[in-house]
């Protein structure tokens, strides 16, 4: 089968995020298939950008094919960014430049539903069946959690856009379990939702080559454990949304305990949290900077417990589906939740506690639970998490699930 994967923000062990582009295709080539993905020259969620010197650029990662095609650099999500999406759209509409196969199948993956107008003009000109891949539900992103108003004219497209995509995609394949509640008030038919989830590359989290942590993570370790106290940690981006105020509030709660929360990552409200731990004298709470991508395991392995919080958001009532949780599921440590969503998967894989988001005292009470119970139980809780993450959040099964879909509509259209 040839599949063209179209996805703006596409990145891979080169480059950086979003990674889920390149774990799916490099499966999908294992399995005999062949796959190009299509990618902007620049993405805000890389940590460093392709070499494009033309209008595109051809690269070959672990037998998956990229094409990069060149567009204008941006900051933040104003004009430049909106300016970047439409060269990438024209970019696409010159597919006879770059397209050098006949594809099977056409998917849409761009975060924003744009691209599905040239996704469409090829899945129709080569008769290829046409997927549509949910990540966050746009124009209603911008909506609720950007407060742009409904009659903006990019959310008017934004809002076209997604109403194309409900009624032309053969396929509509979604991170989010309960997007269908959204997509069908737009138009899709509810036979053609999946739900594929994130998930994880099982080689990164082999044993048998653990990569070394850089020493002042290992130095902050190690003094914990000295003191004897209870490991709780969060690793990832340190933004608003991340809400780790809940997190030092909670250490403040739980000052004279024997409990060390780190806080491993980077963003833009590290150093107003590092200014109010210095501040509030919270000498138990340790910030480290980022790690990289191979020792993500080796940390999470060293902590008792692992937290992740979100600020509460009504667009999570269509469900979430963490990078983050599924790494901390796979480290087989037991986890702290605080998001409030439409699907529970802490409780689903009975890994640890759920409690509400942005609540100090509901979790320094969930961590004083954690330090209360024996330590087999809490490696119980890990070890659960850890099965309930091999069992649905592989990238070999999700990638076969994907495959799967595509070839039940095509063999119920013939």
């Amino acid at each position: 089968m040839n599949i063209l994967y179209i996805d703006h923000y596409a990145g891979g062990p080169r480059y950086g995020m979003e990674f889920r582009p390149y774990y799916l295709a490099r499966e999908w080539v294992r399995a005999g298939h062949r796959v190009t993905i299509v990618a902007a020259s620049e993405s805000h969620v890389r940590s460093r950008q392709p070499a494009v010197d033309g209008r595109f650029a051809r690269e070959v990662i672990d037998g998956v094919e990229f094409v990069w095609c060149r567009t204008p650099s941006y900051r933040g999500n104003g004009a430049a960014r909106v300016l970047n999406m439409v060269a990438f759209l024209r970019r696409l509409g010159q597919s006879h430049q770059w397209l050098d196969f006949k594809p099977d199948v056409v998917i849409a993956s761009s975060t924003y539903p744009a691209d599905i107008w040239p996704a469409r003009r090829i899945a129709r000109r080569y008769g290829a069946k046409l997927v549509w891949e949910v990540h966050d539900l746009w124009p209603l992103s911008p909506i609720e959690l950007g407060g742009m108003s409904k009659a903006h004219p990019f959310i008017l497209w934004m809002q076209w856009a997604e109403n194309v995509a409900c009624r032309a995609a053969d396929v509509v394949v979604s991170m989010l379990p309960k997007a269908d509640l959204h997509l069908r008030k737009h138009g899709m038919q509810a036979s053609k939702f999946v739900y594929v989830p994130n998930g994880i590359d099982p080689a990164e989290w082999s044993e048998r080559e653990p990569h070394p942590l850089p020493a002042g993570h290992a130095d902050a370790i190690a003094a914990a454990r000295a003191r004897g106290d209870l490991l709780v940690a969060y690793a990832g981006a340190h933004g608003v949304a991340n809400a780790l105020d809940s997190m030092l509030a909670a250490a403040t709660l739980c000052r004279d305990e024997p409990v060390t929360w780190l806080l491993v990552g980077g963003g833009p409200e590290k150093e107003a949290l590092l200014r109010r731990a210095r501040s509030e004298g919270l000498e138990r709470v340790v910030m480290l900077d980022p790690v990289p991508k191979a020792a993500i395991p080796t940390l999470l392995r060293a902590m008792d417990v692992l937290y992740i919080g979100l600020q509460r958001e009504p667009l999570f009532r269509f469900g979430i589906s963490p990078n983050k949780l599924m790494d901390y599921m796979m480290a087989g440590r037991p986890v702290i939740c605080a998001i409030e969503s439409g699907n529970d998967p802490v409780a689903e894989a009975r890994c640890g506690e759920t409690i509400a988001p942005e609540d100090p005292q509901a979790l320094a009470d969930a961590v004083r639970r954690m330090r209360a119970r024996p330590s087999a139980e809490r490696e119980n809780l890990g070890r659960a998490g850890r099965a309930f993450a091999e069992l649905h959040h592989l990238y070999p099964t999700l990638a076969q699930r994907f495959i799967d879909a595509v070839s039940i509509h095509a063999q119920g259209k013939t």
